[in-house]
C-alpha cells in the first residue's frame, strides 16, 4: 500500500515489529510504516531461524497492511505530518511510536561505525539471515553477552555445528532472571552442547586484519587472552530507539515518557513497546509490547482501559540437536532444556526462599516470598508448576496465611 503526499490517515503507526503488528490487528484502517522489507515477524523466534529449525515464512505475524522498506525521518507535531524517506508525507490524527531498540554496540576496541567482516549484531531478521548464511560446521564464533539473547544466539550456533564461546561480563548467565544455582544449571546444559562458557569475563576489544575490509579474527579479553573467532554475536543489550521523539520534542529519559493511557507529552502521540517507558521502567519484552498495544487499541476505540505495568514471565527453551549427547544429571536431558522466571528471584533481608532440586532428574524450583506475597520465581527442567505460581504472582494477591510454603512448589504433585 502506498499513501500519497497530502492523505491524512486517522492512525499512523510507526514501526512494523511486534506491537505495531498487533496494533494493526486491532485497529482498522491503521497505517503502518516499517523500515524492514519483511513482513512483521515474531522476534522472539529468530533463534529458531538461526538454528535452521523455522524458515522465516513460519515466523511471520498475521497479515497487516504495511508499508515496507520505508523510514520515517521527521514528525511535523504542529501540522501533524509524518515525513518519510521516500518523499511521502502523511497526515495522522493520532500517531503511535512502535519504533522498538536498537542492539547495543559495546565500546571495544577495533569495533566502529562500520561492523568488520564475521561481526553480526543480532536483533532483526536480516541479522539473523546473515548469521545463518554464515555459519558452517566448525566455525570459530565467539557470542558476547550471556543474557537471554546471548544464551539463545549460542544454542542456535552450537545446533549449526559451530564451536561456541560464550563471553559474559557478569557473575552468572541471564542475571536479570536467574539465581546462582539456576544459572549454573544453564551453564553446565549449554556446556553439554559443545557451548564453552566464561562468566566474570570483560571484552576489551576486537583483532581484525588490516585493509579496506577488515575481518575479525580474535576476541580480546581484559586479562590480554585471545579467542579465536570467525564469527563474532554481539548480544549486550538493546537501547530503545527514541530519535524521532527526541528530534520531535518530545519528553525522553530511558524511552519515550507514556502515561496509562501510553500517550505521550503530545496528547496526539503515544507510544508502544520497547521504544516506550511508563512509570519509570523500559521493559524491552514482548510480553509488554503486546499487552500495550491491546490497551492502546482499546484508548483509540474510545474505551477506558489503563495500562498499568506488566508482571512479564521469561521463558526459554533449549533443544539439544540429535546429534550431541547430553549427560545424565543435565536438566532436562535428553530431549533439551525448559526454564521459566518471573519477578524477583534474588532474596532480600527478611525474606522467605523454598527451594527443590532434584539432581537425578536436572529439575530445580526456587521461590521467594516477601512478606505475604510471592516476589518471583524460576522453574528449572520441569515446568509443571509454573502456571499455577505465574498466575500467583500476576495477581499479586496475599497469599493464604495457612498455606505450607512447600505447598507453592508441590501443588502439582510434586518431583
Amino acid at each position: 500500500m502506498r499513501t500519497q503526499s497530502g492523505n491524512t490517515a486517522r492512525v499512523v503507526v510507526i514501526g512494523a515489529g511486534m506491537a505495531g503488528a498487533r496494533l494493526a490487528a486491532r485497529v482498522p484502517g491503521v497505517t503502518v510504516i516499517g523500515e524492514e522489507e519483511h513482513a512483521p515477524y515474531n522476534r522472539v523466534l529468530l533463534a529458531e531461524v538461526l538454528a535452521g529449525r523455522y524458515e522465516p515464512d513460519v515466523i511471520a505475524l498475521p497479515p497487516a497492511e504495511v508499508r515496507r522498506g520505508v523510514r520515517v525521518v521527521r514528525i511535523d507535531r504542529a501540522d501533524r505530518l509524518v515525513h518519510c524517506d521516500d518523499g511521502s508525507v502523511i497526515g495522522y490524527e493520532r500517531l503511535v511510536l512502535a519504533t522498538g531498540s536498537n542492539p547495543v554496540l559495546p565500546p571495544l576496541r577495533g569495533l566502529g561505525h562500520m561492523l568488520p567482516d564475521g561481526v553480526h549484531p543480532f536483533r532483526t531478521l536480516d541479522d539473523c539471515l546473515a548469521l545463518r548464511a554464515a555459519v558452517r560446521p566448525g566455525v570459530r564464533a565467539v557470542v558476547i553477552g550471556g543474557g537471554l539473547l546471548g544464551v539463545s544466539a549460542a544454542r542456535a550456533l552450537a545446533e549449526c555445528g559451530a564451536q561456541v564461546v560464550l563471553a559474559q561480563q557478569g557473575e552468572h548467565l541471564m542475571e536479570r532472571q536467574l539465581d546462582a544455582e539456576s544459572a549454573g544449571l544453564l551453564r553446565r546444559h549449554l556446556e553439554s552442547l559443545g557451548v564453552e562458557v566464561h562468566t566474570e569475563c570483560r571484552v576489551r576489544g576486537l583483532r581484525c586484519t588490516d585493509g579496506a575490509t577488515p575481518a575479525v579474527r580474535a576476541v580480546e579479553l581484559a586479562d590480554g587472552y585471545e579467542l579465536e573467532a570467525e564469527i563474532t554475536v554481539l548480544a549486550c543489550g538493546v537501547r530503545p530507539r527514541t530519535g524521532l521523539a527526541q528530534a520531535a520534542g518530545l519528553d525522553v529519559r530511558k524511552g519515550v515518557l507514556v502515561d496509562d493511557e501510553l500517550r505521550t507529552s503530545d496528547p496526539y502521540i503515544h507510544a508502544v513497546g520497547d521504544c516506550a517507558e511508563h512509570r519509570g521502567t523500559v521493559y524491552g519484552l514482548a510480553g509488554a509490547a503486546l499487552e500495550q498495544a491491546d490497551v492502546l487499541a482499546e484508548v483509540l476505540a474510545g474505551g477506558s482501559a489503563r495500562y498499568e505495568g506488566t508482571r512479564a514471565l521469561t521463558r526459554l527453551t533449549l533443544r539439544s540437536p540429535a546429534s550431541v549427547p547430553v549427560a545424565a544429571g543435565v536438566a532436562g536431558a535428553p530431549g533439551g532444556l525448559d526454564l521459566a522466571a518471573f519477578g524477583d528471584s534474588r532474596p532480600m533481608p527478611g525474606d522467605d526462599v523454598i527451594r527443590l532440586a532434584d539432581a537425578t532428574r536436572g529439575a530445580y524450583r526456587t521461590v521467594v516470598v516477601r512478606g505475604d506475597r510471592l516476589a518471583g520465581g524460576v522453574l528449572f527442567g520441569d515446568l509443571a508448576a509454573v502456571g499455577t505460581l505465574a498466575r500467583t504472582w500476576q495477581d499479586d494477591e496475599p497469599l493464604p496465611a495457612d498455606m505450607s510454603l512447600l505447598h507453592l512448589l508441590t501443588n502439582d504433585g510434586g518431583f
